[in-house]
């Protein structure tokens, strides 16, 4: 389910600015997808455990 890929083309919906660092994330979602705040936390709680962040929405 969660396989890496070499291409991808699809919409930022957000990005994770992490706020005691500086390597801000973006979220990248096929076109017609979306995401809550709340589930994209989730998605990327591993990575995300050692930075303090917010998320970002235009």
């Amino acid at each position: 389910m969660f396989e890496p890929v070499d291409e991808f083309v699809g919409i930022v919906i957000a990005i994770i600015h992490r706020t005691n660092d500086n390597d801000d994330k973006l979220i990248v979602v096929p076109d017609g997808i979306n995401y809550s705040d709340d589930a994209i936390k989730a998605l990327t709680e591993f990575q995300e455990r050692f930075f303090e962040s917010i998320i970002i929405r235009d």
